[in-house]
């Protein structure tokens, strides 16, 4: 392709960009044989995700998707079935009282969370975990968790891949310790202020000032509560 072949290919592409652009997980694409998942399925859940977050349409028909995939309406349907029994997808029934219309939506919440609970299970390190076990300062820690664990109990819910990818990129990015990261989560806590974001301006606070372990984090954060500058 010569300059102004080029040149038509990124203008186009650009425009296109500008009428919407879907977010696929990267775990999906990166992973999806070890959720069991054959080509035709993750390509019919990529076109999900594009219906629901480009086009907003949160059901789209069979003919919708026969249209953009090239495959039968019947293995469509197929692959639709598959996935529910595989509880990679629901179907949830709501009621637009405005107009009292009962309607339907895909539900990828079971897909986002086995995603997550992948993301997971890879950044386990079971032979850490027995030295782990030789202080009683965190007593919510139970044999077999990990810090992924410790962040679902606290938040009461599964994490998202994109939080999974968050606590990962404290660990391998910033190089934080995990028992540092448990600390600023129970600050967080303390703090009621259960979010990512402040988890995070919390550890970066601690690395600015050159806090690395538990006992500097105790100490830093007792000031802080005595009135010295956080």
């Amino acid at each position: 392709m010569d300059s102004a072949g080029w040149k038509t290919w990124a203008d186009g592409a650009s425009a296109g960009l500008g009428a919407g652009m879907a977010i696929i997980p990267h775990m999906l694409l990166r992973h999806y044989r070890k959720l069991k998942l054959s080509d035709q399925e993750v390509l019919l859940l990529i076109h999900l995700i594009s219906f629901k977050q480009v086009e907003q349409k949160d059901f789209p028909t069979l003919e919708e998707l026969q249209e953009v995939m090239g495959i039968s309406a019947q293995a469509i349907a197929q692959n639709l079935q598959k996935l529910l029994k595989a509880g990679m997808i629901s179907i949830d029934e709501e009621l637009d009282e405005l107009r009292n219309i009962q309607y339907e939506r895909y539900n990828l919440s079971g897909l986002y969370e086995k995603l997550g609970r992948l993301l997971a299970e890879q950044h386990r390190h079971p032979s850490e975990q027995p030295t782990r076990r030789n202080t009683a300062a965190e007593p919510e820690q139970e044999p077999g968790s990990n810090l992924f664990v410790v962040f679902e109990k606290e938040f009461g819910r599964p994490l998202s891949p994109m939080e999974c990818e968050t606590i990962s990129g404290w660990i391998d990015d910033d190089r934080y310790p995990e028992e540092l990261i448990r600390m600023a989560l129970k600050e967080a806590v303390f703090a009621g202020k259960v979010h990512f974001r402040y988890i995070d301006r919390i550890l970066l606070e601690w690395s600015r000032n050159r806090v690395k372990t538990v006992s500097d984090a105790k100490a830093y954060t007792q000031k802080f509560r005595n009135g010295g500058r956080a």
